[in-house]
């Protein structure tokens, strides 16, 4: 299917808009035109080694430019999380060895005074002076006449780090051209505007809206930065048919106000993933479009199709070749087994890890990581890294990330189910559940709740809502329960549980807990977090509560 370096050179000539951003908008014609000089001054500036450019912009049309730009010239696009700061970013773009940043003012004083391995004249502010004075020579350039292939390597794609330090998945210029070139056939096609709110610095972006968008010769609208009330008005400017999202944005949406003319808007298709069914079920019946949400990785291994036929909660029919296998002994779980309402009765058993035993299929590796490179590639299958269970007709059901295992007095069980009985609280508008160490032995379960701006937390009403949910596990109500304002996310909301679980029940937002068994909550005092590292201490466990 060819090469990103095929798609944007196919859109020379096109009149059609291209790229829409505030007041601003180009042709894909001047589109291409930009990129073609954009790829000549990147050439010039080339040094020996990777060749590899950190763009840390936000979604603003410089972003889309230099993508086209390293696809033209050959060269390799490294997404800069700015949410990351100091000794981490700097690790971002040392790592993945960037010859050049591409920056603009709101995010290159968090540069300064860091050893990036590149000289000051290596960062370029793309509303500077000196930047226009860099690209005046390269005006009218042509299309460089460089050797790209399907195996050039075009992305370096940061996992999340929701739970650890971001890996850079690799992903080549063939991979995501037959990406672009599926989505443009089967979900976008030239009439569409593509509503780009998720960060281009990450896989979502890129693959569910450029790459096809680009295939298509359809329109990007950007917006800077996600906003749940800006949604709404920019479908409305920008005349947006089509809208990607990963993580928690349809939860946050949904949580704005309701007016009765919600529904009157050019919105055609949502496409994305991990948002729960019920958010998919209320956001589909409020704006009056389709959502899809199905199961894929930055990293390429795995993928599933959400059918029509998919039941409630499930992410769609295992592919050939998909198996739910135990992490510890590599056999095949059992299938899940359900009551009348739908309740999962066996997660013990039923829970573990998705595996593609037929292999790696289109997953690249990830750069310079050869230990991660080995988690990922097992016994000629590859492992997802995700928790799932799967019914008698095949069906996958999400139960969360490798790392959301907890161990509760012997017992093992994964979040995401538990994180889904509590989503269905009215007042709750996001939860995240996380293990936090138990003073005796293992964990004990914590939940971090965002409530809606009109609701208060009550622990009564809390613990009676426990009770009367007859899915939850016996090990599963939370000891602890911190509500905030807003949870902690990366830049693609996704929660960032590693933060939560660093700041356990120490933290700035009110705590609530139950120090025995029954569903009684009351607030953590000073006194009470102080009795409990005075426990942790008697039992010799304090090296467990400070390696969280």
């Amino acid at each position: 299917m060819g090469t990103i370096f095929d798609l944007v050179r196919a859109r020379a000539g096109d009149d059609h808009p291209a790229v829409l951003f505030e007041d601003e908008s180009l042709t894909y014609d001047e589109w291409v035109r930009a990129c073609a000089e954009r790829a000549s001054l990147l050439l010039a500036l080339r040094r020996p080694g990777p060749f590899h450019v950190g763009v840390l912009l936000d979604n603003v049309p410089e972003f889309t430019l230099w993508l086209g730009a390293a696809a033209l010239a050959g060269a390799v696009v490294v997404g800069i999380n700015p949410t990351r700061r100091g000794a981490e970013l700097a690790r971002d773009v040392t790592h993945t060895e960037c010859q050049l940043v591409v920056t603009e003012p709101g995010h290159a004083s968090l540069l300064d005074g860091l050893d990036l391995g590149i000289g000051v004249d290596r960062i370029l502010d793309v509303e500077s002076a000196g930047y226009e004075a860099l690209l005046a020579p390269h005006g009218g350039a042509p299309i460089p006449e460089v050797h790209v292939d399907e195996q050039t390597l075009f992305l370096l794609l940061f996992t999340s780090g929701s739970a650890g330090a971001p890996k850079a998945c690799l992903c080549s210029q063939g991979r995501l051209a037959r990406t672009g070139e599926v989505m443009s056939q089967t979900m976008i096609s030239r009439d569409d505007v593509c509503y780009v709110a998720m960060p281009l610095f990450h896989s979502n972006a890129l693959m569910a809206a450029w790459a096809p968008a680009v295939a298509a010769g359809a329109t990007l609208a950007l917006r800077r930065r996600f906003s749940a009330s800006g949604f709404l008005p920019d479908v409305r400017r920008y005349g947006a048919t089509f809208f990607n999202y990963v993580g928690r944005p349809l939860s946050y949406i949904l949580a704005t106000p309701e007016r009765p003319d919600d529904a009157d808007n050019t919105l055609r298709l949502v496409f994305g993933n991990e948002g729960s069914d019920r958010d998919v079920e209320r956001f589909a019946d409020r704006f009056g479009c389709v959502v899809v949400d199905n199961y894929g990785a930055t990293e390429g291994g795995a993928f599933v199709i959400h059918s029509p036929d998919t039941p409630h909660g499930a992410l769609g029919r295992a592919p050939d070749g998909m198996k739910v296998l135990d992490p510890d002994t590599g056999r095949e779980c059992p299938p899940a087994r359900f009551d009348d309402a739908g309740h999962l009765l066996n997660p013990g058993e039923a829970i573990g890890e998705m595996v593609n035993t037929t292999g790696a299929t289109a997953f690249e590796g990830y750069w310079n990581n050869d230990e991660a490179n080995r988690a990922r590639l097992r016994d000629g299958m590859y492992w997802t890294g995700d928790l799932v269970y799967c019914d008698e007709q095949g069906f996958l059901y999400f139960a969360g990330r490798d790392f959301d295992w907890l161990r509760v007095d012997g017992e093992n069980f994964a979040a995401a189910p538990v994180e889904r009985i509590l989503a269905r609280h009215d007042d709750v508008v996001l939860a995240a559940v996380y293990a936090v160490p138990d003073p005796a032995v293992g964990d004990q379960v914590m939940a971090a709740l965002q409530l809606r701006d009109d609701a208060a937390f009550d622990p009564d009403a809390f613990g009676r809502f426990l009770a009367e949910q007859s899915d939850l596990g016996t090990k599963w109500a939370p000891r602890f329960v911190r509500v905030g304002a807003a949870l902690p996310v990366t830049p693609t909301n996704k929660v960032l549980k590693r933060a939560l679980r660093r700041e356990r029940w120490e933290c700035d937002d009110p705590v609530w807990w139950r120090p025995s068994k029954e569903l009684a909550y009351r607030p953590l005092s000073p006194a009470d977090v102080e009795a409990l590292r005075k426990e942790f201490a008697e039992r010799g466990r304090l090296a467990a509560l400070e390696a969280v």
